[in-house]
């Protein structure tokens, strides 16, 4: 698999030696959730993972070198069964995802580490995460923080529709893969299905609403895209993947600095 993690702060790199010497109450060790699941005739199964690599890469080269911070190698496989029945997709139950992270969560406080960040670029997995950031807190007494995607990085061009259901293989996703890895992207096989339409809104929405339906993939969209990729391009990509590292970055120094003031 493909790694954009600078060598000095990839934590498998390091030995038991190194790792006993590092301030285990200072250290913020980063775990990586993704997929392996498909997207779409145009984008690699392990698109998720690498997203997540690139993004979490890039974002740790911005960090000042003093800043003890280390990926850990990532949780390439979620719970992606919306993906179910596409070939390639290779999904955990929520039950085995969430005992993954309470295993490494576990071994991590034994080895008296006291921050852990749980980083997500899968939005299957999302509930999940929430879910174990405060379990892994309540158990192992954990500092944990949770971190989504791109950090809250706008996307200053992408148009209305997009940016609400944009879910998977669409514009974003193919612009980072045109920047980051471009040989995996197959440019002449474009699919375009979206899940809702912003100009025809319902009282039932997919996500983010009081009220919402669940749904699979397949009950959309037969290619497995829900956006439009059509609009990608290198130069956004390199550009939004710029952005995002910039916030990515600026929410793990905060982590990584993080005391809790408010104590009873």
């Amino acid at each position: 698999m493909k790694t954009w993690i600078p060598d000095p702060r990839n934590f498998a790199y390091l030995t038991w030696k190194q790792v006993e010497a590092l301030p285990k109450d200072r250290t913020l060790l980063i775990l990586p959730t993704a997929a392996i699941e498909q997207h779409g005739h145009h984008l690699p199964l392990a698109t998720d993972t690498l997203i997540n690599n690139a993004l979490l890469g890039k974002a740790l080269s911005l960090l000042p070198a003093e800043l003890p911070v280390y990926a850990l190698p990532p949780v390439c496989y979620g719970k992606s069964n919306e993906h179910i029945g596409f070939p390639g997709t290779l999904s955990v139950s929520a039950t085995t995802f969430m005992a993954v992270l309470h295993d490494l969560g576990a071994s991590i406080a034994a080895s008296g580490f006291k921050k852990l960040v749980l980083y997500n670029t899968h939005g299957g997995n999302a509930p999940l995460v929430d879910v174990m950031a405060r379990d892994l807190r309540a158990e192992f007494g954990l500092r944990t923080f949770a971190l989504s995607g791109s950090g809250g990085a706008k996307f200053e061009g992408l148009s209305k529709q997009e940016r609400a259901y944009g879910f998977h293989a669409g514009e974003v996703e193919t612009a980072f893969l045109l920047s980051a890895a471009p040989e995996l992207v197959h440019t002449g096989a474009y699919t375009v299905n979206y899940i809702a339409d912003i100009e025809n809104p319902e009282l039932l929405l997919p996500e983010n609403a009081p009220a919402t339906f669940a749904w699979l993939t397949r009950d959309i969209a037969m290619s497995g895209v829900l956006g439009d990729p059509n609009p990608a391009t290198e130069t956004n990509g390199t550009r939004w993947l710029n952005e995002a590292a910039v916030q990515i970055a600026a929410a793990l120094s905060a982590m990584a600095q993080y005391e809790n003031q408010y104590r009873p």
